[in-house]
């Protein structure tokens, strides 16, 4: 209870409007306090995973529920660091499964080249979310068309074009 608490102090700290509600601004802005840069695009996408009610923003209750999956992630990272700032590929590949993500080698190697920017092979914190921000829409959206949950689904094209406009960070 007394992490709601908090939780309910810093959301109504973030909310400067006084809205009720948090927009892309204010949380990014909150995140970069935390030491934490995302693009626009990113924390968009971050609002969009939890926005049960698509009105763009974030109530308390769907900020709670990124705050949850933010948590894990970044607990999955911090349980993988050894002594330093940022992970290796192998690294991630073990805190993706920590966080709950399953992706076979030539997958996994897809996905980091989008988010390692340097080409370092190497993940800091905030290029680790953006990866699992990723990852959760793609599931998300993958979920949305295996209705049978067979693990496997059969896209037409205008399918194909909403999935890929969709899955834009």
């Amino acid at each position: 209870m007394a992490n709601n608490e908090l939780l309910r102090m810093w959301f109504d700290s973030v909310d400067v409007d006084r809205s009720g509600s948090i927009n892309c601004e204010e949380l990014q802005r909150a995140l970069a306090v935390g030491n934490l840069h995302f693009p626009s695009s990113v924390v968009n996408q971050m609002i969009k995973l939890y926005d049960t009610d698509l009105n763009g923003t974030m109530s308390f209750n769907e900020f709670i529920s990124l705050h949850q999956f933010l948590t894990v992630v970044q607990d999955s990272f911090q349980a993988n660091l050894r002594n330093r700032e940022q992970l290796s590929l192998n690294e991630v590949y073990n805190a993706l499964t920590q966080a709950g993500f399953s992706l076979d080698q030539p997958a996994f190697y897809c996905a980091c080249q989008s988010f390692d920017k340097e080409r370092r092979g190497h993940f800091r914190l905030d290029n680790y979310m953006s990866l699992c921000i990723f990852l959760k829409s793609a599931r998300n959206l993958f979920t949305s068309f295996d209705t049978s949950r067979a693990g496997a689904v059969t896209l037409d094209f205008n399918q194909f074009v909403y999935c890929a406009a969709n899955m834009r960070i």
